[in-house]
């Protein structure tokens, strides 16, 4: 289920198909749902992951599973897309797949993603403070989180949008230090 570059390959023409059935139908914020929902539903299940991998399965019980396990939890025609994966055999790209469909997606919506990485869980004030500098910065109309904990960071947080990274950590702020002092 992870990416690779050539998950990535595979990915692309599926998640542009994706985009387009969603913008015929004026459904793309309903699709980012349900492609959210779908990779946490991959990501927090191993057992599904090697059942979607294992080439031994038939295609008609993969079909079988899918529909017990995602139900109506998304739009008929997620589940009609979910169907031609199997079908194509590229159900174990699916990750990948709603990953570049929401890349896609904070494309046309004029989003930016900021992963941030905290010492500690942030408030929902600090969120915000986040998602207004990152909306300063990057000139976006929205900003996504996508927050973590690393406890490793003593304080402060680490903020990466695309290929920039902002990094006011105290763990960051001594590894500076470290090196201007070991630089005199």
């Amino acid at each position: 289920m992870k990416g690779n570059l050539f998950g990535e390959a595979v990915a692309e023409p599926y998640a542009e198909a994706m985009m387009s059935v969603a913008q015929s139908q004026n459904l793309t914020d309903k699709f980012g749902e349900d492609a959210r929902a779908l990779i946490e539903l991959v990501k927090s299940s191993p057992e599904l992951q090697k059942f979607l991998g294992d080439p031994l399965v038939p295609t008609e019980k993969r079909k079988e599973v899918i529909r017990q396990v995602v139900g109506d939890q998304v739009h008929s025609l997620m589940m009609n897309f979910l169907m031609l994966l199997v079908d194509k055999k590229r159900i174990l790209f699916l990750e990948t797949i709603c990953q570049e469909y929401l890349n896609r997606l904070r494309e046309l919506n004029q989003t930016v993603l900021a992963e941030v990485t905290s010492a500690v869980e942030l408030s929902e004030e600090q969120k915000q403070s986040v998602r207004e500098k990152v909306k300063s910065v990057s000139g976006a109309r929205e900003v996504e989180l996508a927050t973590k904990v690393d406890r490793d960071l003593i304080g402060g947080v680490i903020i990466k949008v695309g290929s920039q990274v902002f990094d006011a950590s105290l763990r960051g702020q001594l590894r500076r230090i470290s090196l201007r002092l070991s630089n005199a």
